[in-house]
């Protein structure tokens, strides 16, 4: 035994306990228990007090004498948990010291057991996305940053992707956008305000910032003009658009049918030529975008609650919203210039 220590022989609960002074620092004293260690003979473990507040254990080799007490006593004895005791001698018995070991940096705060959980919640859903994970793993009180939850997926061979948004263009659109740009490019202010947009998305919803139709079914030209016919011209009068307005649309095939082209001429209505492959000249798509994140939120399970949450967040929509997105709308054509045709960050 190192000579630093002085023995003083006691007993507590009918084991002998060994209190050690040692006069080293902020040490107070020392417990000594016996114990049976299988393979290396007896062991003791020697636990530091250091404060009332902390505990620091130790595990060294002394084969003074045999005891036949288990961890339960040792626990018991010493007032630790049985697990602590069993995992000191593990740690000795493994390692050869019960000292913090050398090691990269902070210990991680993904378990094994928080990274099963982060493998299952992404295997179920594979379009969770790393700040969705962050907040599931915060209400389990493991606060860690989106970051690292990333790369912990990584390891385990699960990588986030990016959807392509930019679509494929072809020379001709390429050319068709560059030239849609840089002819309207000077337009004044005012053309853009009397321009009633309009445009569909994958949750079946039509219109612009004005009245919104709920299709049920395929759309073709003849349930195109039905729309066109209930909510063009009443848009146009909550919007309060000038009698030169126009109708903007895409180049989808139910909107250049002969059918839909003779109707709109018939009714009057003038449709604004428009480039192919150009959702980022459409400052609708922003609104989808607004909708659907809010939407998706809710987690709807019927049709009818879609409907009902579709109309509910389309309400919300504020003018200063849709006013905003109008009245930056030459900085879409600039950036459209400036790729020379090719798809913008819009």
């Amino acid at each position: 035994m190192n000579h630093l220590f002085k023995v003083m022989p006691q007993h507590l609960n009918g084991i002998e306990v060994r209190t050690l002074t040692r006069p080293l620092q902020s040490l107070h004293f020392v417990f000594l228990q016996p114990f049976r260690g299988g393979l290396a003979g007896v062991f003791w473990i020697i636990v530091l007090l250091q404060n009332p507040s902390s505990l620091q254990l130790e595990v060294t080799n002394l084969p003074i004498y045999q005891s036949e007490k288990g961890y339960k006593a040792i626990s018991k004895a010493l007032g630790l948990l049985r697990t602590t005791v069993r995992a000191i001698i593990y740690k000795w018995r493994k390692h050869g010291t019960v000292e913090n070991l050398p090691r990269s940096g902070r210990p991680t705060k993904i378990t094994p057991r928080v990274q099963r959980q982060l493998i299952q919640e992404v295997t179920k859903d594979p379009t969770a996305t790393s700040k969705e994970l962050q907040a599931s793993l915060a209400s389990v009180k493991v606060s860690v940053h989106d970051s690292t939850i990333r790369k912990r997926l990584g390891k385990n061979g699960l990588r986030g992707r990016v959807p392509r948004r930019k679509p494929l263009l072809s020379k001709k659109n390429i050319k068709a956008r560059l030239s849609f740009a840089r002819k309207h490019l000077d337009d004044p202010q005012d053309f853009w305000e009397n321009t009633l947009w309009t445009d569909e998305t994958k949750i079946e919803l039509f219109e612009g910032p004005g009245r919104l139709a709920v299709i049920n079914g395929t759309m073709n030209s003849a349930v195109y003009q039905k729309i066109l016919k209930e909510n063009v011209r009443p848009s146009v009068c909550d919007l309060k658009l000038k009698r030169t307005w126009v109708l903007q649309q895409d180049n989808d095939l139910k909107h250049t049918s002969k059918s839909t082209s003779e109707w709109l001429k018939k009714n009057k209505m003038k449709a604004l030529e428009w480039p192919s492959q150009s959702p980022d000249l459409n400052p609708i798509e922003m609104l989808w975008h607004d909708l659907k994140k809010v939407v998706h939120a809710q987690k709807p399970s019927t049709v009818a609650e879609l409907q009902q949450f579709c109309k509910d967040e389309w309400a919300k929509i504020s003018p200063q919203r849709c006013n905003r997105l109008i009245a930056s709308y030459g900085k879409r054509l600039i950036a459209v210039v400036a790729a020379k045709g090719d798809p913008t960050s819009y």
